[in-house]
Parts: C-alpha cells; sequence; structure tokens
C-alpha cells in the first residue's frame, strides 16, 4: 500500500477509536434514567453500563491490532508471521463482541422495559456487522496463510 493512504487509515481508526471513547463516556450522562443522577450513582450503580464497557475492551484490542498492521503494510511488511496473528486477534475480538452483545440481549429481554426494541435491533445490528467481521478476517488470515508458505 502507499504510504499516504495507510496514514490516512491509520488516523481513520485513531479518530473512530477517540470518537467510541468519547461516546462511552459521554453517552451514560445523558440517558433518559440518568439524566439527573450523579456520576456515582451512573457509573456505580448500573451494572449493565460495567457490562458494555467490558464488551467495549474487544472493540479496542482490534483498533490497535487494525493500527499495527497498516504500520507494517507502510513499511511493506505486510504478509509477515506478526500480522496473521493480528487478524487472528481481530477474528477473536469480533467473536468476543458478538458474545457480548448476546449477553446483553439477554440482560435487555429479561428486564421490564418499554424500550426493548431499538435495543435489540441495534444488537442486531452490532451482531451482524462483527459477524462480517470475523469472516473477512477469517477469508484474510487463510489467504495470508497460504501466500506465506
Amino acid at each position: 500500500m502507499k504510504r499516504v493512504s495507510t496514514i490516512f487509515l491509520q488516523i481513520v481508526v485513531v479518530l473512530i477509536g477517540i470518537g467510541a471513547l468519547a461516546f462511552l463516556l459521554w453517552e451514560p450522562h445523558v440517558e433518559g434514567r440518568n439524566a439527573h443522577a450523579t456520576i456515582f450513582e451512573i457509573y456505580f450503580k448500573d451494572p449493565f453500563l460495567a457490562y458494555a464497557y467490558a464488551g467495549s475492551i474487544p472493540f479496542f484490542v482490534a483498533l490497535t491490532r487494525i493500527f499495527r498492521i497498516l504500520a507494517l503494510a507502510r513499511r511493506g511488511q505486510g504478509f509477515t508471521p506478526e500480522v496473521v496473528r493480528a487478524v487472528r486477534t481481530i477474528r477473536y475480538c469480533a467473536l468476543a463482541i458478538i458474545c457480548f452483545v448476546i449477553g446483553g440481549e439477554i440482560i435487555i429481554l429479561n428486564n421490564e422495559s418499554d424500550d426493548r426494541a431499538p435495543a435489540v435491533v441495534l444488537g442486531l445490528v452490532l451482531t451482524i456487522g462483527s459477524t462480517i467481521v470475523a469472516a473477512i478476517a477469517a477469508r484474510y488470515e487463510g489467504r495470508l496463510a497460504t501466500r506465506r508458505t
């Protein structure tokens, strides 16, 4: 890949990470039931929020691996064992995100709430997106493994 395009993609990955982190920190403060709550009540009395933060860890791990792959591609090392391991990690992260989303959907469906439908649709979209990422990573990993040998 060209140097400029990989730098641009690395900037995009960093901006996605910053945007996701900002959303994770900002959204609980404006959520309906937390609109007038204290910071302690928001972060320490909501176990689902802790679950959502734990579920975001694989997303950020995958972003760091993507950043690393782009750095290696910029140096012309796009077909090394390190890239294969990074792609495998991205696949595992996508599968972990799917597991966290399914667990979150179970929690949402077991609670009494009027807002189940949007949460279920959002979970479905996240599951489909993560499935696509896992499939692409598995295919790319297979191609890298065969090209390396």
